[in-house]
């Protein structure tokens, strides 16, 4: 048997075990098995419990903060290396410190970049992903890079709302592409939210381009942290006769107040997916499960068949 043929073995980050156990099983393997060994002082160590010489390595793990979580990845990519497996392939439902993509002022670095050439430098050969917080951050890697989209796991979803009279909305200018495309797939009329900051997660001002008046809006982001910026967003279009608002964010990152933010707010519901996991149950957000595209996906790099009937938009 060709080392392409074998069975590919998924291993998991902790962090991530939750979201890898379910991709596992729609995959129809189950995880591998990795040790890890704390140290008294924070360090840790994991190791792999089976070989995994010549075989495709798929490590599941989203790198939110803190950055243990990204050193864990690192560790185990380093360590599937090391162990002479044949292709490692980093599955990061989320791709953590992304919003640092570029210099937006002096002095600061371009903290995506440098994850990019850590993960490369520990051993990946691809990387798997969704709806990062900017495109050109694909670019930053040598390496292939399955940029997946979250439409493919929310639009059913959407759909089965029967929502009429839908406006797409994108809560800043940066989203308005993201905007677009689900308003193209919905044939909706898109709304932008203009805003301006004071410093970073706290809004000095917001105002809404286009209209909303008896409208179902539909906000969608790839990611959501403090809440800040949606529940202002929906607050604004309640007042200017929207008939509800319901938010679309890929990453549920959900910092500080932002939980009690969601819950107190004028939308009628936030559609999550699960690579973060949630810290609370809250009743208005609801989670889409991104395992059966990953595991999707992951099947067709392992046969080396095209993944372009997963890119709706």
């Amino acid at each position: 048997m060709s080392c392409n043929q074998l069975t590919p073995k998924l291993f998991a980050c902790r962090q991530s075990m939750e979201l890898a156990k379910k991709i596992a099983a729609e995959y129809g393997e189950g995880l591998g098995n990795v040790k890890i060994t704390p140290f008294s002082d924070g360090e840790f160590q994991p190791a792999f419990e089976e070989s995994v010489r010549g075989r495709r390595v798929f490590i599941i793990g989203s790198t939110f903060p803190n950055a243990d979580n990204l050193m864990e990845m690192l560790l185990m990519l380093d360590a599937a290396k090391r162990a002479s497996a044949r292709h490692i392939t980093a599955v990061m439902p989320y791709f953590g410190w992304a919003r640092q993509d570029r210099k937006d002022k002096p002095r600061v670095a371009i903290g995506a970049k440098l994850v990019a050439k850590l993960l490369e430098a520990a051993g990946a050969t691809r990387i798997m992903t969704m709806d990062l917080h900017a495109d050109q951050i694909q670019g930053f890697f040598e390496k292939p890079v399955d940029h997946l989209f979250a439409s493919t796991i929310f639009m059913s979803y959407i759909e089965s709302l029967e929502l009429e009279n839908v406006t797409v909305a994108s809560p800043d200018m940066g989203g308005s592409k993201r905007a677009y495309a689900y308003s193209k797939y919905l044939s909706s009329d898109v709304v932008i939210c203009y805003k301006q900051r004071k410093k970073a997660n706290v809004i000095s001002h917001m105002e809404l381009i286009g209209e909303v008046e008896g409208k179902n809006v539909i906000l969608v982001d790839d990611m959501i942290d403090t809440g800040g910026t949606l529940t202002k967003a929906a607050d604004l279009m309640m007042e200017r006769g929207a008939k509800s608002v319901r938010a679309i964010c890929t990453h549920p990152i959900l910092s500080g107040d932002a939980y009690e933010r969601i819950q107190n707010s004028k939308l009628t519901e936030l559609i999550v997916s699960d690579t973060i996991p949630l810290k609370k149950d809250v009743s208005k957000i609801k989670v889409v499960s991104c395992a059966p595209l990953f595991a999707d996906v992951m099947h067709k790099v392992q046969d080396n068949t095209s993944i372009s009937d997963q890119f709706l938009m």
